[in-house]
């Protein structure tokens, strides 16, 4: 009897450049980037994780890193005070925020230049795309990355072209470039449907979004496409793999997605790092049922000497001090 196939794997070629942890890579754009960012923290790498937080549309991802390489002022007509008597910035996510303007304006400045410091040494950006739906104010004739809550009356809502896009990522490029000439750009769409678009509406958006991404990777050799909304649409699209919401992946999916741009992008010395750290996290979350046992002691130097073997490459400190201290707390005489 011939088995039945259960799914629709996306073969992801093996990236012709490796990451390893001596890389230090930017993620950068919608909620799949800090995703990606905090699983590559997870693992010891050296990651800037999304530090404007979530931004959706791809002009917004090059405006955000056009002012920071060229140390552009915040615009001035795009900082609000809400409802809630804080600050905001129609460029930057709610999470960027202060009691007055001018505190505001120095904390965007300061993180424009904590991106800027990071990128000019670093070898990898990842670039996540979520919508090539945009907002423009009708006030200042500017795009904007997120509405801050205001009526929507004071905004168009548009839908980028693939040139229009493919224009503004070309140039980014560029600009990278003579910043920063060894860097490798992934760019990835968003495995997170945008629902309130509809859902015809946003397959049109993530369809302009995968041909832009397409005409890029294949115009330069510095960049490459990952596949993360075609692994979740086509390989994992049973509900099993989404949260309660049905739109955004959940843990396994994640997990599965990591696992795939790992084994793509990473040395054989870094896959088995990963296997490894992965066995000594579910060491970590051991908890004895008996007590401070012999059994759990011995688990505990066993714990503590594979990390030790792990310092030699990368900072495992934290951990190990963890680990040391309850073995310093196990009762005399044990």
């Amino acid at each position: 009897m011939k088995s039945l196939q259960l799914r629709t794997e996306v073969n992801v070629p093996p990236s012709p450049w490796k990451l390893s942890h001596q890389s230090s890579i930017l993620t950068l754009g919608s909620c799949f980037a800090e995703v990606l960012g905090t699983q590559l923290l997870s693992y010891k790498f050296r990651v800037l994780s999304n530090p404007f937080g979530t931004v959706f549309n791809p002009v917004s991802v090059v405006k955000l890193l056009r002012m920071s390489l060229r140390e552009e002022l915040p615009l001035m007509g795009h900082f609000l005070l809400n409802n809630d008597g804080v600050y905001l910035h129609h460029d930057f996510h709610s999470s960027l925020w202060a009691t007055d303007s001018q505190s505001l304006d120095v904390l965007l400045r300061t993180r424009m230049g904590e991106v800027k410091k990071f990128l000019l040494r670093a070898d990898t950006l990842v670039l996540t795309l979520g919508t090539a739906y945009v907002y423009k104010s009708i006030r200042t004739e500017e795009y904007v990355s997120n509405c801050h809550k205001v009526p929507s009356s004071q905004f168009r809502k548009e839908l980028l072209s693939i040139n229009e896009i493919t224009q503004e990522l070309e140039s980014l490029l560029q600009l990278l470039k003579s910043h920063n000439p060894a860097l490798r750009v992934v760019l990835t769409v968003s495995p997170v449907r945008h629902t309130r678009d509809t859902l015809p509406l946003n397959q049109v958006s993530k369809s302009i979004l995968r041909v832009a991404c397409h005409t890029l990777s294949e115009a330069h050799e510095q960049v490459t496409y990952f596949p993360s909304y075609e692994i979740m649409i086509d390989d994992l699209r049973d509900y099993r793999f989404y949260e309660p919401d049905l739109i955004h992946p959940n843990e396994v999916a994640q997990d599965h997605i990591f696992r795939t741009f790992a084994e793509s992008y990473m040395e054989g010395t870094t896959l088995e790092f990963i296997e490894e750290w992965n066995s000594v996290r579910r060491m970590r979350e051991h908890r004895p049922q008996h007590g401070p046992t012999e059994a759990h002691r011995k688990l505990l130097l066993n714990l503590a000497g594979r990390l030790r073997k792990l310092s030699e490459r990368v900072d495992v400190q934290p951990e190990l001090r963890e680990v040391e201290q309850e073995l310093n707390n196990f009762p005399a005489g044990e």
